[in-house]
């Protein structure tokens, strides 16, 4: 990474900038592998590449763009490696406010449909919405994340929510209400 200096292994502002990032990588890898026990390693793996990495990132760069990289990288290498395994199930977040038993359960609802329609999607689409629509990367960080054009973040993004309108059907306005 340019303007990247090397690092002794021991240092602890980059470990607790790194650190703060592994909710999103672990979001990012159980989008990816669809399984919690494959996710975990998956963001395991990330770590101990990024704390080898002889050339790594001050903690006030884009720590977390190239720790995404890493991470998609090393999805892509294991699938390489091996055939995809089914879809696990996926725990899902509690809501952090209080709500009525009805809207817990339509919460719920709501939730388990998007997680289907997400994880029904294409690889290439699924990782480019989480990406950009989950992680908040722009354009740009997600191309340089996925390797690959801008413009085909954009044109899969577009392709990816037109596929997620369609299977959530009535759903689809209230599913961008609560994102």
């Amino acid at each position: 990474m340019p303007g990247a200096r090397a690092h002794a292994g021991g240092d602890e502002p980059f470990r607790q900038a790194a650190v703060a990032c592994i909710d999103g990588l672990y979001g990012f890898a159980l989008a990816l592998t669809r399984d919690r026990r494959a996710a975990e390693d998956l963001v395991q793996e990330t770590y101990a590449r990024a704390f080898a990495a002889a050339r790594r990132p001050e903690p006030d760069e884009n720590l977390r763009g190239w720790l995404f990289t890493i991470l998609g990288n090393a999805w892509k290498n294991e699938r390489k490696r091996r055939r995809p395994e089914a879809v696990a199930d996926v725990e899902s977040l509690e809501p952090s406010r209080l709500e009525g038993p009805e809207a817990a359960l339509d919460r719920r609802e709501l939730r388990e449909r998007l997680r289907c329609a997400l994880l029904g999607l294409p690889d290439a689409f699924r990782e480019v919405v989480v990406l950009r629509c989950v992680e908040g990367f722009s354009y740009q960080e997600v191309a340089s994340i996925v390797g690959c054009p801008a413009g085909t973040v954009m044109s899969r993004l577009a392709r990816a929510r037109s596929l997620l309108r369609e299977a959530l059907g009535p759903y689809a306005g209230r599913a961008g209400e609560r994102s």
